[in-house]
């Protein structure tokens, strides 16, 4: 694959995987708009990890405590905030799974990869977080993370699996309308990330296993490193701007380029 085509992919999917405008949508519009051949899945692994290593360092601190909670978690001891934590992403992760195991059944994933789909989508769950970024209270922070939040959050990230929803976007979407503060909801919704990102990196590359050689260990080593790198800035500049900033900058974008998409889809 060529380096300016690595590199493009590798960029659209650290930028656009923890920011809400849905990098699978870009991801699949990308061959569809620009007439490049599909990544494919090697690739695709490679992005995640990527990805995955990003939240991970920048995480750092919860990603730590929430891996020493894991022995009492298992033993049914949620009486510390590292315990609870593993738990509830446990919990949240449930229904993308299923909902996931679900569309891969009946092989309703192709039907959902049209640009008449992503745009819609950008578009209207864009308005969605609009709605819930305006009209959510803001008396919740990440450490008040309940069973039943846990549950609601981990629906909404199911109606992800929908491409150009975005998976940080519905989240995100979601802990507004519980009442979590801005910094908080992205908070939850980058750690929920966590074992989403591991379990479909996992999936791929068992996809994938045994059809690697030499060339697609470069080229996988290449998008892994620039989307670490470019997933990384995104998320510390999103952070930062959430302590000043709404999320009105990113439903302009998605508004704006799902009428786009609209208007190429039925034109």
């Amino acid at each position: 694959m060529p380096l300016y085509h690595l590199v493009l992919v590798a960029l659209i999917q650290g930028i656009t995987e923890f920011l809400p405008i849905s990098s699978s949508g870009h991801l699949i519009l990308l061959p569809g708009l620009t007439g490049m051949e599909d990544q494919g899945l090697a690739i695709d692994v490679a992005a995640h990890v990527g990805t995955l290593l990003a939240v991970v360092l920048y995480f750092w601190r919860d990603v730590a405590e929430g891996l020493a909670g894991v022995p009492r978690m298992l033993t049914g001891r949620i009486d510390t905030w590292g315990a609870r934590l593993a738990f509830l992403l446990v919990i949240a992760t449930v229904p993308v799974i299923v909902a996931g195991f679900l569309l891969s059944l009946f092989d309703l994933e192709q039907a959902m990869r049209s640009v008449a789909v992503i745009g819609w989508t950008m578009l209207l769950f864009g308005l969605v977080l609009w709605w819930a970024d305006r009209t959510g209270a803001e008396d919740k922070a990440a450490t008040d993370w309940t069973l039943r939040d846990a549950i609601a959050m981990g629906l909404w990230q199911a109606v992800a699996l929908i491409p150009g929803t975005s998976r940080s976007g519905i989240t995100i979407t979601g802990a507004r309308r519980l009442g979590y503060d801005r910094e908080s909801a992205a908070r939850m919704s980058m750690l929920m990330s966590i074992p989403t990102i591991l379990a479909s990196g996992l999936l791929l590359g068992i996809e994938v296993a045994g059809r690697a050689d030499a060339a697609a260990a470069r080229d996988g080593a290449i998008v892994a490193g620039l989307s670490f790198v470019s997933a990384l800035l995104a998320l510390s500049l999103m952070m930062r701007l959430l302590r000043s900033v709404s999320y009105t900058p990113y439903v302009i974008y998605r508004v704006v380029f799902g009428a786009i998409l609209l208007w190429i889809a039925y034109s």
